[in-house]
């Protein structure tokens, strides 16, 4: 029941105090609840991107719809995904997969030919819908993981994409920004949230039981 406990516990936070400062021993097992979620084929699409540094933050901020949270949040992770899928990508992913398992290099041949197939016959715009997907999972891991350590936090998809982009020089890594999620600790009495009811869909309306 801790999960649960932990995820009745947090919320969005709507400010932030920027005096107080995430360790970062919490970033770190933040970032690796992103790391190790699940994805599909195991390919690991994205990067999460850590920003402390509070000129960067300064500067993002402009392609903020809440931009008092991003600026006085203390670390704002970004989940970028890859561009798109491409055959050296896959092949960097399942080389050191079957390196680190201690198996024959080519092993999963058959199956990446299968993922190239796919994937690499599809647009660009195709490709990356999928991506973002992935990183969504990762997101929510981390947001369980930062809830288990009492560290306040904010999905953010409200956020101009081409901002961060332009900012970070995303293109020449390969990436393009998913979603953002402010870290830190609550200006409890600037949150308006806060004292507010938590409110989720009823279980009887969010559980469809086929018997």
């Amino acid at each position: 029941m801790a999960l649960l406990e932990d995820l009745n516990w947090r919320h969005a936070v709507k400010a932030y105090d920027a005096t107080k400062k995430v360790s970062k021993e919490d970033i770190d097992k933040i970032v690796e609840a992103a790391r190790l979620a699940p994805t599909s084929s195991g390919l690991q699409p994205f990067q999460v991107l850590v920003v402390e540094n509070q000129e960067l933050k300064e500067k993002l901020v402009k392609g903020a719809l809440n931009p008092e949270c991003m600026r006085d949040c203390s670390h704002v992770l970004i989940f970028a995904g890859w561009d798109r899928y491409t055959a050296e990508r896959i092949d960097k992913v399942y080389d050191y997969t079957t390196a680190e398992r201690g198996l024959t290099q080519g092993r999963f041949n058959s199956y990446t030919d299968m993922l190239k197939k796919i994937y690499l016959a599809q647009p660009a715009e195709e490709n990356f819908v999928h991506i973002a997907r992935q990183t969504y999972i990762a997101l929510g891991l981390s947001l369980a993981q930062a809830a288990e350590l009492k560290v306040d936090s904010t999905p953010v998809e409200g956020f101009d994409n081409s901002v961060v982009d332009e900012i970070l020089a995303l293109d020449k890594l390969g990436l393009k920004s998913v979603s953002l999620m402010y870290v830190g600790y609550a200006d409890t009495p600037n949150d308006w949230i806060a004292p507010m009811k938590k409110v989720r869909t009823p279980k009887a309306e969010f559980v469809l039981d086929f018997k």
